[in-house]
């Protein structure tokens, strides 16, 4: 099994790599500078790939499309790069540039990386595409902060939808997953251990066939949309 991880240089990105390669797969980990994608595959271990990606670079992404065509197939993509928990924002104030920064990686970036991918996910038995999202992006529960973040993960929430939907009739499992509040760069201190939220991302990335599809969840669980 292959699966490719993107934002896999730090953080929850990088404990998912480790952990996928624990259950046995090829693990692609990409950042965007070829050296911190290197440092990140020595640190998950010997079933790790580094490679260069920017997923707000569309000749990055169809560069690293043309390359892994050697491959034949990809079996699990997770959309995990994302930047701007902008707490200093409020929607009303907020600056429209920084919140289309955080669209070009949380939103386009998976949008252009899976489009490119698809033929690689097709041609696979069991293939999964996780997005890695936020509670933040819950319609049920969203006030008026984080802006950027919160509208750019809610946008992605819906891709979400509208490819599992679509993919439906080819077999690949489309899912959204909260990681919850982890104590990484972004999520900042107290929140809880990273390898909790990655198992999280991991869940979904192994789903059995008859698995869930469409979905939002933590930790196996439904959120509300």
């Amino acid at each position: 099994m292959i699966a490719l991880v993107t934002g896999a240089n730090r953080g929850i990105g990088r404990e998912v790599a480790r952990q996928l390669a624990a259950a046995g797969h090829t693990v692609l980990v990409t950042a965007r500078s070829a050296e911190a994608a290197a440092e990140a595959a020595r640190a998950v271990g010997p079933d790790a790939r580094p490679l260069r990606l920017d997923v707000t670079s569309e000749a990055d992404i169809t560069a690293l499309a043309r390359d892994l065509d050697a491959l034949g197939v990809l079996d699990v993509l997770v959309n995990n790069a994302a930047i701007t928990y902008d707490t200093w924002q409020r929607a009303t104030t907020a600056d429209l540039d920084v919140v289309r920064e955080a669209a070009e990686t949380n939103l386009y970036g998976p949008w252009r990386l899976t489009q490119a991918l698809l033929p690689l996910l097709r041609a696979s038995a069991h293939p999964r595409i996780v997005n890695v999202s936020s509670e933040a992006a819950s319609l049920a529960g969203m006030g008026g902060g984080t802006p950027a973040y919160s509208a750019s993960k809610a946008a992605l929430n819906a891709l979400t939808r509208m490819f599992a939907a679509e993919l439906r009739g080819d077999g690949v499992l489309v899912n959204a997953v909260c990681p919850g509040w982890v104590a990484t760069d972004m999520g900042g201190p107290g929140g809880r251990p990273v390898e909790e939220g990655a198992a999280s991302v991991v869940w979904a990335a192994t789903l059995p066939d008859d698995g869930p599809t469409g979905g939002f969840f933590r930790d196996g669980r439904p959120l509300p949309w």
